[in-house]
């Protein structure tokens, strides 16, 4: 399913690259193992490959898929979720980011961003945006073969 080099996105941390594939013990059983390094934040992520679909590592979106993650962007919906509770919220957005869809990433972003430039988030909030904005830019960077700072205009542009 994956092999080395394969671009990769693990729900939570981003993107990164299969450096290589691992044989280590794990409960007496020898166990293979992904490494990935992730793009930002210079981490090493060991992933058994009999738990990849469980934690949710897939392939990374196609150059194709970056309009319909446009249209996400620049959507402004009528409701933000107002009436609900800052910690529902969040937790509602925590479920869109555990999911490791890209399209859920950017709806949370979007969603939060324009909150932001409304009124102030809560530090809960305002976190989880940084984490899902590091995310959507780790991916995008990945498939558009760009710099972080790139990705970053590109990104902020629809703000």
């Amino acid at each position: 399913m994956f092999a080395v080099g394969d671009k990769v996105v693990y729900p939570m941390h981003g993107a990164g690259v299969v450096k290589t594939i691992e044989k280590s013990e794990r409960d007496g059983q020898s166990v293979d193992y992904l490494i990935l390094a992730m793009l930002l934040g210079e981490m090493k992520v060991m992933v058994p490959v009999d738990s990849v679909e469980r934690v949710g590592l897939r392939h990374v979106i196609e150059n194709d898929d970056i309009d319909a993650v446009e249209k996400v962007l620049e959507e402004r919906p009528d409701n933000y979720n107002k009436a609900i509770t800052w910690n529902r919220r969040f937790n509602m957005y925590l479920e869109k980011m555990k999911s490791g869809n890209v399209f859920e990433v950017a709806d949370v972003i979007r969603t939060l961003q324009v909150q932001e430039n409304e009124k102030k988030l809560s530090t809960g909030e305002r976190r989880l945006l940084g984490t899902a904005r590091q995310i959507l830019i780790s991916e995008v960077m990945l498939v558009k073969n760009a710099e972080q700072q790139d990705i970053e205009n590109w990104l902020n542009k629809f703000f």
